[in-house]
């Protein structure tokens, strides 16, 4: 799970230039600034699917609350094992109760500057394209309900994401040890 903070409420002034041969497309570069929003999400890994909730801030409380509304959708889990970041807000005394309140909860920080590890990135990519970049949006309210109608259609089509490397040119070559070469 992570969080995309600050996600700005644009609304576009000008129209959108659209593609055509020899000009990508462009947005003008005036607009209007409607506010802010943070999007939390979490990624099954086995499944594809994504659970998120959109939050006016970006505090400890709401990280909590987030959790909460997973384990809620999860009661049949033995364990929940949560990988994040080490963001300042996942490791509160306020989480800390949260999780000695909740054992089967176990959360695995990725290293430092290794969230690119976490899978969700990839997704947040994914919305960031689809959605955020070219998005235009009247009001926070409508940011969040494109957000939330993206993620309920993403569910439909959800899948696992598979890491794979097939560029055998790129690959590194095995050290050869002991023989000087």
């Amino acid at each position: 799970m992570d969080e995309k903070t600050a996600i700005q409420a644009l609304d576009r002034l000008d129209p959108v230039l659209p593609l055509s041969p020899g000009r990508a497309e462009r947005h003008g570069f005036e607009y209007y600034r409607h506010g802010t929003l943070s999007l939390y999400a979490a990624l099954n890994v086995r499944t594809g699917q994504v659970q998120g909730k959109t939050t006016k801030r970006h505090a400890s409380a709401d990280f909590i609350t987030f959790l909460t509304d997973l384990i809620g959708k999860t009661k049949w889990a033995r364990e929940i094992h949560i990988v994040l970041d080490n963001l300042s807000a996942h490791k509160t005394q306020a989480v800390e109760d949260f999780l000695a309140a909740h054992p089967k909860v176990r959360f695995h920080f990725t290293p430092t500057y290794s969230s690119w590890l976490n899978q969700v990135e990839i997704w947040f990519a994914k919305i960031e394209r689809d959605v955020i970049a070219r998005g235009v949006f009247t009001s926070v309210a409508d940011l969040r309900r494109k957000l939330m109608k993206y993620i309920r259609a993403y569910a439909k089509h959800a899948r696992p994401i598979r890491w794979t490397y097939t560029d055998p040119k790129r690959r590194i070559a095995k050290a050869i040890t002991g023989t000087g070469h």
